[in-house]
Protein backbone atom coordinates (compact mmCIF):
# COMPACT_ATOMS: atom_id res chain seq x y z
CA UNK A 1 0.00 0.00 0.00
CA UNK A 2 0.73 3.35 -0.65
CA UNK A 3 0.19 6.87 0.51
CA UNK A 4 1.09 10.03 -1.66
CA UNK A 5 2.32 12.99 0.42
CA UNK A 6 3.04 16.24 -0.65
CA UNK A 7 5.07 18.37 1.89
CA UNK A 8 5.08 21.85 2.50
CA UNK A 9 7.62 22.68 0.40
CA UNK A 10 5.41 21.73 -2.51
CA UNK A 11 7.92 18.45 -3.18
CA UNK A 12 5.19 15.11 -3.65
CA UNK A 13 6.53 11.43 -1.78
CA UNK A 14 4.77 8.48 -2.03
CA UNK A 15 6.01 6.23 0.79
CA UNK A 16 4.54 2.19 1.57
CA UNK A 17 1.71 2.40 4.26
CA UNK A 18 0.66 -0.43 6.48
CA UNK A 19 -2.74 -1.22 7.11
CA UNK A 20 -4.11 -0.72 10.46
CA UNK A 21 -1.76 2.27 11.55
CA UNK A 22 -2.11 5.91 11.89
CA UNK A 23 -1.45 7.98 8.77
CA UNK A 24 0.40 10.50 10.84
CA UNK A 25 2.44 7.35 12.02
CA UNK A 26 3.64 6.15 8.48
CA UNK A 27 4.31 10.03 7.99
CA UNK A 28 6.66 10.27 10.86
CA UNK A 29 7.98 6.98 10.42
CA UNK A 30 9.25 8.39 6.89
CA UNK A 31 11.22 10.86 8.02
CA UNK A 32 8.69 13.85 6.21
CA UNK A 33 8.18 17.28 8.25
CA UNK A 34 5.23 16.43 10.61
CA UNK A 35 5.67 17.51 14.58
CA UNK A 36 2.61 15.05 15.91
CA UNK A 37 3.22 16.72 19.09
CA UNK A 38 0.64 14.46 21.13
CA UNK A 39 2.02 10.86 19.61
CA UNK A 40 -1.46 10.73 17.92
CA UNK A 41 -3.97 11.20 21.07
CA UNK A 42 -6.01 13.81 18.89
CA UNK A 43 -4.81 16.54 21.69
CA UNK A 44 -3.02 19.38 19.05
CA UNK A 45 -3.48 20.05 15.38
CA UNK A 46 0.20 19.20 14.44
CA UNK A 47 -0.41 16.70 12.26
CA UNK A 48 -2.69 18.17 10.26
CA UNK A 49 -3.15 17.68 6.64
CA UNK A 50 -5.17 18.34 3.11
CA UNK A 51 -6.61 15.61 1.99
CA UNK A 52 -7.32 15.43 -1.89
CA UNK A 53 -10.52 16.11 -2.96
CA UNK A 54 -10.95 12.48 -4.75
CA UNK A 55 -9.94 10.97 -0.76
CA UNK A 56 -12.24 12.52 1.27
CA UNK A 57 -15.74 10.99 0.58
CA UNK A 58 -13.55 7.24 1.30
CA UNK A 59 -12.38 8.62 5.09
CA UNK A 60 -14.53 7.73 8.14
CA UNK A 61 -16.23 10.91 9.03
CA UNK A 62 -14.68 13.34 11.54
CA UNK A 63 -15.51 13.43 15.25
CA UNK A 64 -15.98 16.24 17.42
CA UNK A 65 -12.93 16.13 19.09
CA UNK A 66 -10.74 16.27 15.63
CA UNK A 67 -13.14 19.04 14.78
CA UNK A 68 -12.51 20.89 17.87
CA UNK A 69 -8.80 20.39 17.66
CA UNK A 70 -9.37 21.80 14.01
CA UNK A 71 -11.02 24.71 14.98
CA UNK A 72 -7.86 26.30 16.99
CA UNK A 73 -6.01 25.66 13.47
CA UNK A 74 -5.81 29.04 11.78
CA UNK A 75 -5.14 27.37 8.16
CA UNK A 76 -8.02 24.85 8.52
CA UNK A 77 -9.61 23.98 5.01
CA UNK A 78 -12.81 22.13 3.93
CA UNK A 79 -10.49 19.37 3.60
CA UNK A 80 -8.33 19.37 6.45
CA UNK A 81 -8.01 16.20 8.58
CA UNK A 82 -5.64 15.39 11.25
CA UNK A 83 -3.53 12.33 10.08
CA UNK A 84 -3.63 10.68 13.64
CA UNK A 85 -7.49 9.92 12.96
CA UNK A 86 -7.41 8.17 9.42
CA UNK A 87 -6.11 4.73 9.96
CA UNK A 88 -4.94 2.76 6.85
CA UNK A 89 -6.89 0.69 5.10
CA UNK A 90 -6.84 -1.23 2.09
CA UNK A 91 -9.32 1.17 0.54
CA UNK A 92 -7.16 4.01 1.02
CA UNK A 93 -4.00 2.46 -0.96
CA UNK A 94 -2.87 5.55 -2.63
CA UNK A 95 -4.05 7.74 -0.26
CA UNK A 96 -3.25 11.57 -1.39
CA UNK A 97 -2.33 14.36 1.31
CA UNK A 98 -0.78 17.53 1.83
CA UNK A 99 1.39 18.46 4.93
CA UNK A 100 -0.08 21.84 6.35
CA UNK A 101 2.39 24.59 6.99
CA UNK A 102 0.91 24.28 10.80
CA UNK A 103 2.49 20.67 11.15
CA UNK A 104 5.88 21.85 10.17
CA UNK A 105 8.51 20.72 12.73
Amino acid sequence: MKINVTDQDGVRHEIDAIEGWQVMEIIRDHGLPVKAECGGSCCCATCHVYVSEEWQDKLFDMRDDEDEMLDENHDREDNSRLSCQIIMTEELDGLSVTLAVSARP
